[in-house]
């Protein structure tokens, strides 16, 4: 049975979807290129290869928020589609000039889905793995238990209830890679169009009902996904509706000997460098570099929650009081680099995914982002030779995080806060701590270098090279130095200065705390 001809309409409707669907498959930006020619392919880490499989699409002219809310984010595939209808128009005088063969739209039609296919394949397979080996959505820290749930933003609270439940958030990998593979192939690609039409149709909208910020993406694969399943549409109806035999037909090109096997050649070596290789590498993520959470380990025996037995600044007392603003009500010493202590007072509230990058573990924020409560988040760099903790802020203001201020009780709208009412945060006092020297050499000979206090197996040149950069020169942050003092840990003394320059005296007192979750059966990172 031959292919039925093309219909002038169905001619027009395809040169628009062409550039349309070229446009947002095909990286744009000189940015990707360049960071794609600076891999280092003989030590690779796994976001070299998630780099190449996530990308923005759509021609990027008059920037996201040309047409506002509720259309922002999706004002690149506007523009594009602009372009595509006029391209589109174009072609069509073109091609009344230029008559070209009937079956140059068949072959047309052809690439134009495999691209997609593959675009959509690689794409969701590099999501995938970040949950099918949990580290997209982590356990919540010892910080994040112990914060009340009305602080919580609602999209820290449907990161945290699916964190909470690893095998949920296996499933949900296993879905995306399913489908990303499927789409592979050309007999199985319905397969795969409708599992990740389902898949992600459900993640936009709970990205949407819970303002998770990443709603454009998802929103991309539903779109490719829409595209592949159009081409079954009528099969589909014949099949299902009317209940009648439906053979599909699609055009498939003669491939020269040459042609075919470059064509299973490109095939092979990109299922082996997306599901084999990429799979290897985000194992190793999983193991030694979670991209969430901090992979240094942190100091063994401080480890755990703490109640704030006595607290004095500049030498005076501070009794606790539920409504005190300066005085900590309660710390807690992370697995990782991380102190965190909970004051009354507002603090600045960061609406980013917490994924750190670069790799640098203090720029790794999800035990930070959205949450209110007054809860302060801490990295420090431990001289345990000395016991002196050099600690920053983990909160950097970014403009492009949507950063509000919320306080001890803030909603975390988004709606920010008066002018009388917003936190500053950068330092008020120069000097001291604040100069670039403010870790010594010899502190600094018994910190050690960062980069390598995690297992050799996860070493890449990207972090090196991050790390490299990044030198011994510190952001613009809040800093603290304190010498802790403990023996095994129950009751730990800090003494020195705080983010002011102020003098600091805490005594913490360990709490042994039961909680009602059990403890993760997928515990991502090695601290021990």
């Amino acid at each position: 049975m031959a292919l039925k001809p093309w219909t002038e309409w169905q001619k027009i409707a395809f040169r628009i979807a062409f550039i349309f669907f070229i446009s947002i498959c095909i990286p744009n930006s000189a940015e990707w290129y360049k960071q794609v020619a600076g891999i280092d392919w003989t030590n690779l880490h796994y976001r070299d290869l998630y780099d190449i499989a996530r990308f923005g699409s759509g021609l990027n002219i008059f920037g996201n928020t040309i047409f506002g809310n509720p259309l922002a984010g999706y004002a690149n595939w506007i523009i594009t589609l602009l372009v595509a209808i006029a391209g589109g128009l174009l072609w069509t005088v073109i091609d009344k000039r230029r008559k070209p063969e009937p079956q140059d739209y068949n072959l047309l039609y052809y690439w134009l889905r495999a691209i997609v296919r593959y675009r959509a394949a690689i794409g969701i397979i590099g999501f995938g793995f970040t949950k099918l080996l949990p580290v997209q959505m982590p356990y919540p820290s010892i910080g994040l238990l112990n914060t009340d749930f009305g602080d919580f933003t609602a999209q820290k609270i449907y990161w945290l209830s699916i964190g909470i439940v690893p095998w949920y958030q296996v499933f949900a990998g296993v879905v995306e890679i399913g489908a990303g593979t499927l789409l592979f192939f050309r007999r199985t690609t319905l397969l795969g169009a409708v599992l990740l039409f389902g898949a992600l149709g459900d993640i936009v909208y709970v990205n949407f009902a819970y303002d998770g910020g990443v709603h454009v993406y998802s929103s991309y694969f539903v779109l490719l996904s829409t595209f592949l399943i159009v081409h079954y549409v009528p099969q589909l109806y014949r099949l299902l509706i009317l209940e009648k035999p439906a053979r599909q037909l699609s055009y498939y090109p003669v491939f020269s000997t040459p042609w075919q096997f470059t064509r299973i050649g490109v095939k092979t070596a990109t299922i082996g460098v997306f599901l084999v290789l990429l799979f290897y590498l985000q194992y190793v993520n999983f193991l030694y570099d979670p991209y969430k959470q901090p992979a240094t380990k942190g100091i063994s025996k401080l480890r755990g929650y703490y109640n704030v037995t006595t607290f004095r600044l500049n030498g005076k007392e501070i009794p606790y009081s539920p409504v005190d603003t300066v005085r900590w009500q309660e710390a807690t010493f992370e697995k990782w680099t991380s102190l965190t202590y909970k004051v009354n007072r507002p603090t600045p509230l960061d609406l980013s995914n917490g994924g750190g990058d670069p790799q640098r573990d203090i720029n790794r924020t999800f035990e930070l982002t959205g949450t209110a409560g007054g809860r302060r988040v801490f990295h420090y760099l431990a001289d345990t030779v000395d016991n002196v903790l050099y600690l920053q802020d983990k909160y950097k203001a970014i403009p492009d995080r949507r950063n509000v201020v919320a306080g001890a009780g803030g909603d975390g709208s988004g709606n920010g806060a008066p002018p009388e009412q917003r936190i500053d945060t950068e330092p008020k006092k120069k000097g001291g701590i604040y100069d670039d020297q403010w870790i010594s050499k010899t502190a600094w000979e018994h910190i050690g270098d960062e980069v390598e206090k995690i297992d050799p197996r996860a070493a890449s040149t990207r972090r090196d090279r991050e790390f490299a950069s990044a030198g011994k020169k510190f952001d613009k942050r809040k800093r603290m130095v304190l010498k802790f003092t403990t023996t095994d840990g129950s009751r730990v003394v800090l003494e020195g200065l705080d983010e002011n320059q102020d003098s600091l005296y805490v005594v913490l007192d360990r709490a042994e705390r039961k909680y009602a979750l059990s403890e993760s059966t997928l515990v991502a990172g090695k601290y021990e």
